[in-house]
């Protein structure tokens, strides 16, 4: 007989009051506190170090924020980032079929995006190895070595979600996201 742990989210009055203080900044602007950002508040610190990482200044835009998340939250398996980023996702303009082909690892409806894209998933696959291939049609697409940097940054960033929600398994607040059909990543 197993005994598997269960891991719960926090509320609001079983945190301290300085991530109480965040978590009504949170329901101010999203309208809730997703699981994920509770539950980092376990920890005295984690919760408010993990949101200036996600908004600190980048040379990528929002919606190339998302192409990272969703094709790193696919090869990590981590059903909770991949239905929070396809709600992201789609608030930034990408359609159902275009967020299935991220998380698939290509972009066949924009250039520029299909070469962030296959190079996020090179790094991750990899890694931090990318291939030549892809760093190199990475930056033919537009991109610097600034950009790279913040790919880098964002692909960390979604690793940490990534490993949290895979360890825990709490609740996934967000529409879940489809899963992908016999699609090797």
């Amino acid at each position: 007989m197993s005994n598997k742990r269960t891991f719960t989210v926090p509320t609001r009055d079983q945190v301290s009051s300085t991530n109480q203080a965040i978590f009504d900044n949170l329901s101010s602007g999203l309208g809730f506190v997703p699981n994920l950002y509770a539950y980092y508040a376990k920890s005295e610190t984690a919760l408010a170090d993990y949101l200036a990482l996600q908004n600190r200044k980048s040379t990528l835009k929002a919606k190339e924020r998302e192409v990272i998340n969703l094709v790193t939250s696919q090869i990590n398996g981590c059903r909770y980032c991949q239905s929070a980023h396809t709600a992201l996702g789609k608030m930034n303009g990408f359609t159902d079929d275009q967020i299935l082909e991220l998380r698939q690892g290509s972009a066949s409806f924009d250039s520029k995006i299909d070469a962030l894209v296959k190079f996020a998933k090179s790094v991750v696959e990899n890694r931090g190895h990318a291939s030549d291939e892809a760093k190199e049609a990475f930056f033919s697409a537009g991109y610097t070595e600034a950009t790279l940097i913040d790919v880098v940054i964002v692909i960390g960033d979604k690793i940490i979600s990534n490993y949290i929600h895979n360890l825990t398994g709490f609740a996934i607040d967000f529409p879940v996201a489809p899963e992908l059909d016999a699609v090797h990543v």
